[in-house]
């Protein structure tokens, strides 16, 4: 019986959101009779870790310090496996601006993108207007290191784009400003090391203006549609690219890509969850259960992913 220690909580903006899925993760660990431990975890308590001498971690860990390769790189000198992706995946899933530069080096379709540095952005070398000309309106205004939406700004007026900014600044030095595109939105979940398995794809709609923390987290905010209401050619394209972006990075055990396609059938990738959520209003989840997996066989395959390395 292997000893499996889940890691959820944190110190980052989705400690709540961590805490839901690392609760989910344990149960579910225990109905498959794993010897399970689980740690509310903090950088006062990492050196739990080492006391509880677990066989596998099984990281629930959402946003920085847990998402990001931190804990990942932690572990890897330890010498213990855990689920999900490896340091350079993860720091690159986790940082929006990382994953816009790669998927533009890789040939990904993604959207038009600028970066902002707050320094300069006060001195007054780039301003509105010159956001204006590059990106026009309306445009999403993001903040590069927070998931669950923390911190992504849709501006529709020219009056309203220094306010976006401000609020996204709050969060990081860097920010991401790219242009909006109206479409459907849809998530790729995709499990696997070597050879990765796309579930099937879900198409979200919100009650808010966007797939928002509020949206994602309250229930009765939003929809999960499976199978999505995309045809065929459109639903062969998103999964090829959402393997290719999954293997390219070097994603392991599971993951979600997230995707928009606009008004011409045109897909383009919007972001990488390397930890996405399993809570149960989770996309992951729901994707499984599509496709005959068991929350509890989810968990299983994810955990022995970890293990087979």
């Amino acid at each position: 019986m292997k000893k499996v220690l889940v890691l959820r909580g944190g110190t980052s903006e989705e400690r709540e959101v961590s805490l839901r899925s690392g609760k989910a993760v344990y149960t579910a660990l225990q109905e498959a009779g794993y010897n399970v431990h689980d740690l509310d975890f903090t950088k006062e308590n990492i050196n739990k870790i080492i006391d509880i001498a677990p066989d596998v971690v099984f990281i629930a860990l959402h946003g920085k310090n847990g998402e990001d390769g931190t804990v990942q790189g932690f572990l890897d000198l330890l010498g213990i496996p855990y689920t999900g992706s490896g340091v350079a995946a993860s720091a690159i899933g986790m940082n929006k601006i990382l994953t816009k530069k790669f998927l533009s080096y890789e040939g990904m379709p993604t959207s038009d993108f600028v970066i902002l540095d707050k320094e300069i952005f006060n001195n007054g070398s780039k301003n509105t207007e010159w956001l204006l000309s590059t990106i026009g309106l309306p445009m999403v205004v993001k903040a590069s290191t927070q998931g669950s939406s923390i911190g992504v700004f849709i501006v529709r007026k020219e009056e309203d784009i220094l306010g976006a900014l401000k609020k996204a600044f709050e969060f990081d030095s860097e920010i991401l400003v790219e242009k909006f595109i109206d479409g459907i939105e849809l998530t790729a979940a995709v499990v696997g090391n070597n050879e990765p398995h796309v579930l099937p794809i879900i198409e979200i709609t919100s009650e808010n203006e966007f797939y928002d923390y509020e949206s994602k987290y309250t229930k009765g905010m939003c929809a999960h549609i499976i199978p999505a209401r995309i045809n065929d050619n459109i639903r062969q394209r998103v999964m090829q690219i959402a393997s290719q972006v999954y293997k390219s990075i070097g994603c392991r055990g599971y993951a979600r890509i997230d995707f928009i396609v606009d008004k011409e059938d045109r897909p383009y990738v919007l972001e990488i969850n390397t930890i996405p959520g399993m809570t149960e209003m989770s996309l992951v989840p729901d994707a499984a259960r599509a496709d005959g997996i068991s929350f509890v066989e989810l968990v299983d395959r994810i955990l022995k992913l970890a293990i087979e390395g």
